[in-house]
């Protein structure tokens, strides 16, 4: 009796290091995912949280980084400030969103994909303007008035203005190759 109690808490001891493993290869892969969002000079600083709110590296800075969603293919990690964190709980809530102050995020790692023109896009139609972006800057403004004067074409070369006329409107900076 003896033996089948040893072995059988070695079997459970191996599955709980292997399950411990696998969990660690998770978390320093989202890890890694979330702080290529980043700019070097913040990747020491930010915290950077899991999308069950787990947190996988305790920063002292304003930005919160985030690996790839789950249910998105391809990369789209982010890192936002304490008004990106505001402006993603009402675009995931699907609730109102009016910025008190500027607010700016990173994903330096581009993404694979987004409608220009619909905040709930899930996937590239004849007009809802897709686009793949390369690394860039988001920037979201209390004055909507000064988004005016940038264009809304992702395709113009430079900043421009992404979901106008809706809550979640911001303006996006390509700072890369686009993919």
């Amino acid at each position: 009796m003896k033996i089948v109690v040893y072995v059988f808490s070695v079997i459970l001891l191996f599955a709980g290091y292997i399950s411990t493993s696998v969990a660690n290869e998770k978390s320093q892969a989202m890890l890694e995912d979330a702080l290529s969002a980043a700019p070097s000079s913040l990747k020491d600083k930010v915290t950077v949280m899991d999308w069950e709110q787990n947190v996988l590296q305790k920063g002292d800075s304003n930005y919160i980084c985030f690996p790839t969603p789950a249910q998105l293919q391809g990369k789209a990690p982010m890192c936002m400030d304490k008004s990106w964190m505001e402006w993603a709980d009402a675009w995931m809530n699907k609730k109102p969103f009016t910025a008190k102050t500027i607010g700016i995020s990173y994903m330096l790692a581009g993404d694979d994909g987004a409608s220009n023109t619909d905040p709930y896009a899930e996937g590239a139609t004849a007009d809802n303007d897709w686009v793949k972006e390369g690394p860039h800057l988001m920037i979201i403004t209390p004055d909507k008035a000064l988004l005016d004067s940038l264009s809304t074409d992702p395709h113009n070369g430079g900043p421009y203005v992404m979901w106008k006329d809706t809550p979640y409107v911001h303006i996006m900076i390509p700072v890369g190759i686009r993919k």
